[in-house]
């Protein structure tokens, strides 16, 4: 008996490991040390369709400025992010305002992102722990469950992996309940530099009341691995790369 739940527990072991391994090379891929990008951000909902053009600029997964170029009512509205803190600058009004904690679940820009989303950007590979449930040739899907210090509001994460291009294809997220509330789904693969992305990302809500919902990026220009001036890491960047 004791050399079945041995083999057993070597086992889980391997599947473990291989499952944090998928997960490695998939956030190695998808994140460089730097990342300039320009995207359109489609928002679909009962209301109707509206979009919104964005230039972001990155570093790492801890620093982050976001600046809004398109619709003309929201052009220079900019967005800093170090670590887990956020501000937003309002050209109208000049002022800089940090969210605070009661902000984070409201709605990023419309959309059916969060402030949250925006903020957390968390490490996958740090913040959860992976399980395989399948794998083939070229795809697996893992189980992902948060580890118990981790700040993320997730029960659980499903991805199925594209194990050739170390992309994910889908992810379907589940509230502390194990509710399943949203999925987010990944598209037209392509290379930039040393890395391969998905080019398209859409969000969809799962809730009954947001069933026409649904949010797309399709991402302009994508430059990794490029040294970003550290000036757009700073408070005072808000309202200077505002204009």
């Amino acid at each position: 008996m004791k050399w079945i739940l041995s083999l057993l527990f070597i086992t889980f072991s391997l599947q473990a490991n291989e499952a944090q391994a998928i997960i490695k090379k998939l956030e190695k891929n998808l994140r460089g040390d730097y990342m300039y990008s320009t995207m359109s951000m489609i928002v679909t909902s009962k209301r109707g369709k509206r979009t919104v053009k964005i230039e972001s600029w990155s570093e790492g997964n801890d620093k982050s400025f976001i600046k809004i170029l398109y619709p003309k009512k929201d052009k220079g509205i900019t967005f800093l992010k170090i670590d887990n803190q956020m501000w937003q600058y309002i050209p109208k009004i000049e002022r800089t305002i940090k969210i605070p904690p009661s902000m984070m679940l409201q709605s990023w820009m419309g959309s059916d992102f969060t402030n949250d989303d925006m903020v957390k950007e968390s490490s996958l590979e740090e913040d959860y722990n992976a399980k395989l449930l399948s794998k083939s040739t070229n795809s697996a899907t893992l189980e992902l469950i948060p580890k118990e210090d981790a700040a993320v509001v997730w029960g659980k994460i499903i991805i199925d992996v594209d194990l050739k291009n170390a992309v994910p294809v889908k992810e379907t997220f589940y509230d502390d309940m194990m509710k399943k509330v949203r999925v987010m789904t990944f598209s037209k693969i392509e290379q930039h530099g040393t890395h391969r992305i998905p080019m398209v990302m859409e969000l969809k809500p799962l809730d009954a009341s947001k069933k026409k919902n649904s949010t797309k990026i399709i991402f302009d220009k994508v430059n990794f691995d490029t040294k970003i001036d550290p000036s757009y890491f700073t408070k005072q960047a808000l309202k200077r790369y505002s204009r």
